[in-house]
């Protein structure tokens, strides 16, 4: 037959699972608690994450565009620099050439002054020489 002290054992060992059962429950609820809370923050984390990447995208294709844009201005800075060399070789060549023919009308001018300057001279000799006199100097 079953003693009174087994019956205490017995009801001693149900009450602690009990008690196991309603710790086992409580922590079970705060696990259930913590992971919806983790679901929520998963999912906000998720979304910022693919707004980021959506910033990081837009920002890649401006920058890409600003590249575009520089080395575009780069360009036509290039050819502005090449325009401007040209047109100073060319105006130093035609400014070259309006020398030369500057230099050449001085040139000729002088010859002309030379052979007028001469042949007054050589009137002056000849008239001299006809008259007798030498011109030394």
């Amino acid at each position: 037959m079953v003693s009174l002290e087994q019956v205490q054992l017995l009801e001693s060992r149900v009450a602690k699972a009990i008690d196991y059962v309603r710790k086992i429950k409580e922590e079970n609820a705060a696990l259930s608690n913590e992971r919806v809370n983790l679901i929520e923050k998963l999912d906000s984390s998720q979304k910022r994450l693919g707004e980021l990447e959506l910033l990081v995208m837009r920002f890649k294709d401006d920058q890409g565009r600003i590249e575009d844009g520089i080395i575009s201005a780069l360009d036509r800075l290039s050819q502005f620099e090449e325009a401007f060399e040209h047109s100073l070789t060319s105006g130093s060549k035609s400014s070259a050439k309006k020398t030369a023919a500057k230099k050449e009308r001085n040139v000729q001018a002088e010859e002309t002054e030379e052979k007028e300057f001469f042949e007054i001279s050589e009137d002056d000799t000849d008239k001299n020489a006809k008259e007798g006199e030498l011109d030394i100097f």
